[in-house]
């Protein structure tokens, strides 16, 4: 199922299935563990500074990153897969990570944490993308985020 997605300045972000850019990168596989976030940052990075994203775009990208990793490593069933792809004709950078679906109890990390220590990051995700949302495919759940205003 395709959804095409449209994008106003000051729309706020939709959420359900998004169709990938035209111009895509790749997908890597990260470990299910702690470092997974910090991995899919450096991957993002050097990326973003090949194709001269502005910083603001680029912050914006990078803690989407952050947080969608998280939130698999956290909430979900290995594996942990993270995708990045480039659309200059719409200046957007999508983000899909996808995860094994939901697990059973939460990670050490949430787990062990107050409830005011976390629950921000998908609001987090909601102020920095134009879109976002997730879908579920046989085996996995997909989590997706678009970043616009990039070269």
């Amino acid at each position: 199922m395709t959804v095409t997605c449209t994008y106003s300045p000051d729309a706020r972000p939709r959420q359900g299935p998004a169709r990938g850019p035209s111009a895509s990168v790749g997908t890597w596989i990260r470990a299910h563990g702690p470092e997974a976030a910090g991995a899919a940052r450096k991957i993002t990075k050097e990326l973003l500074t090949r194709w001269s994203v502005a910083e603001d775009a680029a912050v914006s990208v990078l803690v989407t990153v952050s947080e969608l990793v998280t939130n698999a490593v956290e909430h979900a069933r290995p594996p942990v897969n993270f995708g990045l792809s480039r659309d200059p004709g719409t200046q957007r950078v999508h983000i899909e990570v996808s995860d094994g679906g939901p697990a059973a109890m939460d990670g050490d990390w949430a787990a062990g944490c107050t409830p005011d220590e976390h629950g921000r990051g998908l609001d987090i995700v909601d102020r920095l993308t134009a879109a976002h949302g997730d879908r579920a495919e046989p085996g996995r759940a997909v989590h997706w985020a678009d970043v616009t205003g990039v070269p």
